[in-house]
């Protein structure tokens, strides 16, 4: 299993995308710039399954639609935040991005609690992370040594917790007790920069130490 992190939109929020041997493939926060995502999906030979997101917040949502609806694959959301997709007063598009509207269509699929998700020959682990905002979820794959994180977890940093429905004591808590026990050597694929390892922000992020 491969995958390839993309930063998109003004904001550089990356996208993933986990792809196995025979170009099948799992797309995570297509944050913006659509055209761009598709056109690597193209260059590659790439067959997406589905999207799935992290949260809801705008900078994550973005190419949600250029997606499904070139590919006609599901999209997966905590159910906490089915309403943000729709309303920029909700997923910060409204405060963030000069009025200039971020909207995407309902999610096809909502998460409800912890859950294992099996699409196609992939299998994920749910992990329910909320802190940064009140529907974060982590998406562990066990096979391939990795979690995406969205925005709880970044290289010596966290997700920023002054937004609507965020929580610092809430988001420590989710990383403690959904992330750092997941094993040391775990690959942390962050919402935005580098990648990192669980044992590595055990022993190094300030934030957490």
């Amino acid at each position: 299993m491969k995958w390839v992190q993309l930063p998109l939109g003004p904001l550089q929020t990356n996208a993933y995308v986990i792809r196995n041997e025979e170009k099948e493939c799992l797309i995570f926060d297509p944050g913006h710039e659509g055209e761009k995502l598709l056109g690597y999906l193209r260059q590659e030979g790439l067959q997406p399954l589905a999207v799935l997101l992290t949260h809801a917040h705008f900078d994550h949502i973005g190419a949600v639609d250029a997606v499904r609806e070139a590919y006609h694959i599901p999209v997966y959301l905590h159910e906490e935040e089915a309403e943000w997709l729709a309303d920029p007063s909700l997923n910060g598009s409204a405060l963030f991005m000069m009025n200039r509207a971020v909207t995407a269509g309902p999610a096809d699929e909502l998460i409800t609690g912890k859950a294992n998700l099996k699409i196609g020959p992939f299998s994920l682990e749910v992990r329910e992370t909320p802190g940064h905002s009140p529907g974060s979820v982590s998406y562990y794959m066990a096979e391939a040594g990795l979690v995406v994180s969205g925005d709880a977890l970044f290289q010596m940093s966290i997700g920023r917790t002054d937004l609507p429905g965020g929580s610092f004591p809430e988001l420590i808590g989710s990383i403690e007790e959904k992330l750092f026990t997941l094993p040391e050597e775990t690959v942390v694929l962050c919402g935005h920069g580098p990648e990192t390892t669980i044992g590595f922000e055990k022993a190094k992020n300030p934030f957490l130490t």
